[in-house]
């Protein structure tokens, strides 16, 4: 059950958030953003999500009612508005909701509720066509409030509705959350429970880190007892059926080759598959790559070609050279072979994507808080960094792996005392390999002001 004083909690810590700058707990671009800015935070997210609308049928499109849960000043809302007959915002926030309310004061169909935080009570089960979350259960303390908060996502949903979350699926201790960083849920969790409520698992995605997004749609009950039977009955049929889906291309899911490394970043693909089953999900789809089992991350829409999309991130292979892959589905082969050149993977190069305020996160190489955030790839002994700032060595570096496919860690430090207002040069060494350095300009904190 959930801890009644959770709600109360997440309402006094997020209304005082909003009062101090709704904007930047949002969307931590930066503080005191303008409007313009704020809302142009939201374009990735945007297109993550109208991706997964193209699922929707064509002689659907503009009667279907959606809801965001945890809708914050309506940052998502306002552009999405376009796709849905209604769209509704709830949040446990009133200072939030009252800002969504100004924001969205000339978007007809948009609708803001408050909830308790817990629960979606005021709303009638199969009440929506689509369901999505974005930035919200990686702040809520408890695993059993999230767990409810699927339960009721699962209950307003229409059978045969979409629903597209997003969670902190880093490795954590339970016990040591707040309202800000909150409760981890595994890839394993989001499987047992979509088995557990009959929802199809249509992608999963960003498994293991901060960004975990997951996207089901709601099928009638019994549908995944009915699965597991028809595996059943395949297992103790004499041979298999002839195959009914074909491949009909692979590419590197980084571009248009049909070519991958054995292992490392890039070690991804594509399928392109014509004839796939409509109720393929990522429990009983699988692809074998030579000897080897996939791990499929992405079920795509049906084009106009009648191709597929499958997107599947290929396991650490010892073989390379042309290797068949093949589709199994219910543990029997569905497709023909097909053939993908497996390489050598190539060198890990250690490189600095960005620097910026540890803070204001939109200020690029330029630090006001004294405090950095640094973000790095392919490192594959982080232990072994060393950082300058302005030929003064930086002591307490805190690494976290936000990604371990290309080896992405996020490091945060805080300036030596030394190191005064003015231009600095940051040098990064791991172990014997020194990177480019990077230019800082450090603004005294009245500046920043």
């Amino acid at each position: 059950m959930s801890d009644p004083d959770i709600s109360s909690r997440m309402r006094e810590d997020w209304n005082s958030r909003a009062r101090e700058d709704a904007g930047y707990y949002v969307a931590f671009g930066r503080r005191e953003q303008s409007d313009a800015e704020f809302f142009a935070t939201a374009t990735n997210i945007i297109n993550e999500i109208e991706v997964e609308l193209r699922r929707v049928p064509a002689a659907q499109k503009g009667s279907w009612r959606a809801l965001e849960v945890g809708c914050g000043p309506g940052r998502l809302m306002r552009p999405l508005s376009r796709h849905f007959l209604e769209i509704h915002g709830a949040d446990v926030s009133d200072e939030m909701t009252g800002r969504a309310k100004e924001n969205l004061r000339d978007i007809p169909n948009a609708h803001l509720h408050l909830t308790d935080g817990v629960s979606l009570q005021q709303f009638a089960d199969e009440s929506f066509d689509f369901v999505y979350s974005y930035a919200v259960f990686q702040h809520i303390p408890s695993r059993d409030v999230v767990m409810d908060y699927l339960r009721e996502i699962h209950r307003v949903t229409k059978t045969g509705g979409l629903i597209r979350l997003q969670f902190n699926g880093m490795a954590g201790s339970e016990g040591s959350y707040d309202t800000w960083s909150g409760t981890r849920i595994g890839s394993t969790d989001l499987l047992d429970f979509a088995e557990r409520h009959d929802l199809q698992v249509l992608a999963l995605s960003g498994v293991g880190t901060q960004y975990t997004w997951t996207t089901w749609r709601k099928q009638p009950v019994g549908w995944f007892r009915d699965r597991v039977r028809a595996a059943e009955e395949l297992a103790s049929a004499p041979e298999d059926p002839p195959p009914s889906a074909r491949i009909r291309r692979i590419t590197n899911a980084s571009g248009s080759e049909p070519v991958a490394p054995c292992r490392g970043r890039f070690a991804s693909i594509f399928l392109w598959v014509e004839g796939l089953p409509e109720d393929a999900e990522l429990h009983h789809l699988r692809v074998t790559v030579g000897s080897s089992l996939g791990s499929i991350i992405y079920i795509g829409p049906k084009e106009a070609s009648g191709l597929q999309q499958v997107s599947v991130i290929l396991p650490e292979l010892e073989a390379t050279g042309l290797l068949p892959v093949e589709l199994l589905w219910l543990g029997r082969r569905i497709s023909y072979p097909a053939t993908l050149r497996v390489i050598p993977p190539g060198p890990s190069i250690p490189q600095i994507i960005s620097v910026s305020d540890a803070v204001n996160l939109c200020a690029q190489r330029i630090v006001e808080t004294r405090m950095v955030k640094m973000t790095l790839e392919e490192v594959a002994r982080p232990h072994e960094m060393e950082v300058r700032i302005g030929g003064h060595s930086v002591a307490d570096l805190e690494l976290v792996c936000t990604d371990p496919r290309p080896q992405r860690f996020e490091v945060n430090f805080r300036l030596p005392e030394e190191v005064g207002p003015g231009t600095h040069v940051l040098e990064l060494r791991i172990g014997r390999r020194t990177l480019p350095p990077v230019v800082l300009n450090v603004i005294a904190p009245e500046a920043a002001v």
